[in-house]
């Protein structure tokens, strides 16, 4: 066996050595990391000594394990490169580190340990995230069936591996659909196209080692597509691509993980899987987070159906006789969009350079927390990686990662990991954070507005881990709860379009002049165009998350959401932002299941902290940030929510300021 895993890494900022790991080198690692993580547990539990804080809840945080290294490199580059060997790696750890967490959390005399601790907790001098820390572990441990005996303990057990590896196959088949289908385009389909968008396509060809230009459904391809094509019967086959992803496999997957959740919140004494998951997050219950969705749902869909009268009536224009369709919405809103906001695509993202969106990025997290990034050469799995040094008053902070470029090994979407979290004990380590997005690859790379404020979110949540300052992993960064998370990371995205911003950073890729101050004030005054769309498409996706996980199935999953849906009226040319066989924020491991409506809790939050910004006629007031990186971004998880945004804000939000937002309020 390779001996990379079994050894601290003595690497610059303590990075995996990737060009010395093989996949070979995972598996025979992971079973001595498993061996490692049974005899700590063990050893913990078997401690003669009365339980203590520290011999019980801080012996359990050891650092730099194996299982840790093995784990932060496999999964880096399992969700950015995979290939059929790492895909069939996750498949045999999936079950395995289920296994893993039931033998561990079966631990009945460890668990009397805590719980001894637990009831005693008001008694033994904490400091307050200590208190947290065990009252999250103890809760931890309840949740995770600790207190379950005979057959209702193997029976979880069971539930907690078959959902493992639905997880993995699920995420799986979505990704083997997406790296499979692509649509070739002649010369003549490419009438109407942006100059940008047949760059990108040619790329896409050149790297599935197709002649010419494609489309594929990697989101910075289909989407423009869909708003440029006029050829409909193109969109319609690239619309029914875009929905059949999962389609053939993953239903069935679905089906069987939410009646799995149901069974499993019964063994817990819960009503359903809602109550069980939302216990631990701001909304609480299923009755408060319906509320908000019906709340935001109805003036949506009024303005969304408002709106399909009028693209309905350009369609018909053209000559096009008959209801508005999926695979028409994009295309006739964004003449809609040219008409009413004089906007061209084409000439939006030719002010939008990626490296200038990185460093406007940058130079916001410098003015507001004084942060800055300086170029490292490490190494790094894919060499579309780049990587910066993060210091302030230098001395370093965190190591931050882009990997910005969509390819065929990589899982659709964007998101936020860390390699590394950021912790004081047992040892002060800095975090290692990953910022992970599919833009199209060009030279220079050119974004859309929705692409650079996705940057903006993605790096919104690297805040989050960098300013961490916690002494335990467990509360650090964004360890906090789902409809919490999405707090920094949707607040960061306001600064994206803050007009001395635009004036510095989107500046054109030929000229170098920056935006035209009447382009920028179109674009800003269309920021909420077409709003009443994207909130549908996103609110009926949380209704079904929601509807699904509060009872079992009684009918086929696929009826079930078309029952669902037609209960809420939803309009017919507007798809669900995530369909349930594609639908992985619920349904690869389940990180947001039940939990989807969390991106809209938060938005309520993050659309009120900004207004503090902009009450003090100053977006980068000082004296705000200096707040919000104390009672925020510094906190992780180490207090309650209401308790750190009170604290920021002085008071919680109402769902007002959300529709203020979207331009939705009356």
């Amino acid at each position: 066996m390779s001996s990379i895993f079994l050894n601290e890494w003595k690497t610059p900022f303590n990075l995996p050595p990737f060009d010395q790991i093989s996949d070979d080198d995972f598996l025979d690692a992971f079973e001595e990391g498993v061996k490692e993580e049974l005899a700590h547990v063990d050893a913990i539990a078997s401690n003669p000594e009365p339980p203590t804080f520290a011999n019980t809840i801080e012996a359990g945080f050891a650092k730099d394990t194996i299982l840790d290294r093995v784990l932060s490199a496999f999964y880096a580059v399992n969700g950015a490169d995979t290939n059929p060997k790492r895909e069939e790696i996750a498949r045999i750890f999936s079950p395995k580190l289920a296994d893993l967490s039931s033998k561990i959390y079966s631990n009945k005399v460890l668990f009397q340990r805590i719980d001894t601790l637990y009831q005693t907790r008001d008694t033994l001098g904490l400091t307050k995230e200590q208190h947290r820390v065990l009252t999250l572990t103890h809760q931890n441990w309840i949740r995770a069936g600790a207190s379950l005996t005979g057959d209702a303990e193997v029976r979880m057990k069971e539930i907690k591996q078959r959902l493992s590896i639905l997880g993995t196959e699920f995420a799986q088949n979505v990704l083997a659909d997406e790296r499979s289908w692509y649509m070739e385009l002649t010369e003549d389909d490419l009438v109407g196209l942006p100059e940008f968008l047949i760059r990108a396509a040619s790329a896409a060809g050149k790297e599935k080692g197709v002649s010419g230009p494609i489309i594929t459904t990697s989101r910075s391809l289909y989407v423009p597509f869909m708003q440029f094509s006029p050829r409909r019967d193109l969109r319609q086959h690239a619309q029914a691509a875009w929905e059949k992803r999962g389609a053939e496999k993953n239903l069935d997957l679905a089906a069987e993980m939410v009646n799995l959740r149901h069974e499993m919140a019964l063994l817990l004494g819960y009503e359903n899987f809602s109550e069980y998951k939302l216990e631990t997050e701001m909304a609480k219950t299923s009755d408060n987070v319906r509320k908000l969705l019906m709340d935001v749902w109805e003036p949506a869909k009024a303005q969304a159906l408002a709106d399909e009268k009028i693209l309905t009536q350009m369609m018909q224009e053209d000559g096009i006789n008959g209801p508005l369709e999926a695979w028409d919405w994009h295309y006739y809103a964004e003449k809609r969009r040219q008409a009413d906001h004089d906007l061209d695509e084409g000439e939006i993202k030719s002010y939008f350079q990626l490296d200038r969106m990185i460093e406007a990025a940058f130079d916001c997290a410098n003015r507001l927390f004084g942060l800055e990034f300086t170029p490292v050469d490490v190494t790094l799995y894919h060499p579309d990686c780049r990587a910066w040094d993060v210091t302030r008053d230098g001395k370093h902070v965190a190591l931050f990662i882009g990997d910005y470029f969509a390819r065929g090994s990589k899982r659709s979407g964007a998101w936020c990991s860390a390699l590394q979290s950021q912790a004081k004990f047992p040892k002060e380590c800095r975090p290692i954070v990953i910022n992970v997005c599919n833009f199209a690859k060009d030279d220079p790379a050119l974004l859309s507005a929705d692409d650079a404020r996705t940057l903006f979110h993605e790096f919104g949540h690297a805040l989050h881990q960098m300013l961490s300052d916690v002494t335990y992993e467990m509360v650090s960064g964004t360890s906090v709860p789902r409809d919490f998370v999405e707090l920094p990371s949707q607040l960061f995205e306001h600064w994206f379009m803050v007009p001395e911003v635009l004036q510095k950073y989107a500046t054109h890729y030929q000229t170098g002049q920056s935006i035209p101050t009447d382009l920028m004030n179109r674009l800003i005054d269309a920021s909420n165009f077409d709003m009443g769309f994207q909130t549908v498409e996103y609110v009926a996706s949380a209704l079904v998350d929601l509807s699904y996980h509060q009872g079992p199935l009684s009918t086929e999953i696929s009826d079930a959401q078309t029952q669902i849906l037609g209960d809420l009226g939803m309009p017919h040319a507007i798809k669900m932002r995530h369909a349930t066989p594609h639908f992985q924020h619920v349904f690869s491991g389940g990180y947001y299941a039940s939990a989807y409506y969390s991106y809209m809790w938060s938005e309520v939050m993050d659309a009120d902290a900004f207004a503090a910004f902009e009450e003090t006629g100053d977006p980068f007031n000082a004296d705000r940030a200096k707040s919000l990186e104390a009672n925020i971004l510094s906190r992780g998880g180490s207090g309650d929510p209401v308790e750190l945004y009170t604290q920021f804000r002085g008071r919680l939000p109402g769902v007002e300021a959300l529709l203020k937002g979207r331009g939705l309020a009356a």
